[in-house]
């Protein structure tokens, strides 16, 4: 009883937490929990019961693998992937897709040093479609949530190098920039909409096709910034906003707004590709679980249940978001 209510207050302390340090954590509240809030509407009638009665769990839930980071060592490198480190000369990634045929290849410690996030996108889908087959509603929304996490990860740009954060470019800060200060000036009218959901034939090959388009927007996303800001000057980069009850320096939203144009709208593309994407991954799991009937039920998960039973032991690196 004492352990649930230490786990419940450090819950509630990490929630203020993450609050906190809003613009720090991939895609922000606000992209993760507008991920997993549209895809619901993206499902078949036949989904509807479960996921639509419990939007409000999948929606509030959808950063839990974020709060993750804080508890478990290893959860940092589900997020990201430094596809540069695996490229050839010819700038062609040459990593395995398979996970025991990669650890064959460059061994288990190399890739958790340099992220896992389309293996464990892989994953938590086929953990959902388990979760269908045993006809477990928590385990289903549990997986539902952060399977919905890692898929938004999975379609930034750059969760996907080494230089995450532009530290080697000089463009420093620019993560939270791309993923957080656009969406935040921006999201409001983005078309939350998307097509309806595809039966996903090979999500393996689909997960990690969803990665590499990341990855290939890269050079677009490094220079369109740069040209901006040259164009602009430094005086037009940042101005003073009152964020809370104090003032802060911001990215100035004429500079934020000259860089998504840049960019042809891509924040917004990638952001619907990942609704799109994964309400596809959600629906696959359940046709190849057999399209289990599902109840309308509303459901009660306590807060310990964000802890994983997994070694934590080993020590992982992370992008310092």
């Amino acid at each position: 009883m004492l352990k649930r209510v230490l786990l419940f207050f450090l819950f509630d302390f990490l929630i203020t937490m993450m609050v906190v340090a809003k613009a720090a954590i991939p895609w922000g509240f606000w992209g993760h929990r507008h991920i997993n809030y549209y895809a619901v509407f993206c499902l078949p009638e036949a989904m509807l019961p479960l996921f639509k009665t419990n939007v409000d769990y999948l929606t509030r839930h959808a950063v839990d693998a974020d709060q993750r980071r804080y508890l478990l060592a290893e959860e940092a490198a589900r997020h990201y992937i430094d596809l540069d480190h695996y490229e050839n000369e010819l700038g062609e990634v040459c990593l395995p897709q398979n996970w025991k045929t990669a650890c064959d290849s460059f061994s288990m410690d190399t890739l958790k040093a340099h992220g896992i996030v389309p293996f464990q996108v892989y994953w938590s889908y086929l953990h959902l479609q388990k979760m269908f087959e045993a006809h477990d509603v928590n385990g289903v929304l549990k997986a539902a949530a952060d399977l919905g996490h890692y898929v938004g990860d999975a379609h930034v740009p750059l969760h996907t190098t080494s230089n995450y954060n532009g530290q080697k470019t000089g463009q420093k800060g620019i993560h939270a920039f791309w993923e957080s200060r656009i969406p935040e000036l921006s999201g409001e009218q983005y078309l939350n909409f998307v097509p309806a959901v595809n039966y996903i034939d090979d999500p393996q090959s689909f997960i990690w096709e969803a990665v590499l388009e990341s990855h290939r927007l890269l050079d677009t996303v490094f220079l369109m910034e740069m040209v901006v800001r040259e164009r602009l000057g430094e005086e037009e980069l940042y101005t003073i906003a009152k964020k809370g009850q104090s003032l802060q320096r911001v990215i100035n939203p004429v500079y934020a707004r000259a860089y998504e144009d840049a960019m042809h709208g891509m924040v917004e593309r990638r952001y619907r590709s990942a609704i799109h994407a994964l309400s596809s991954l959600w629906y696959t799991a359940w046709v190849n679980a057999g399209q289990p009937t599902l109840p309308f039920e509303k459901v009660n998960i306590v807060a310990d249940t964000l802890l994983l039973t997994q070694d934590s032991t080993l020590v992982l690196p992370g992008h310092a978001e």
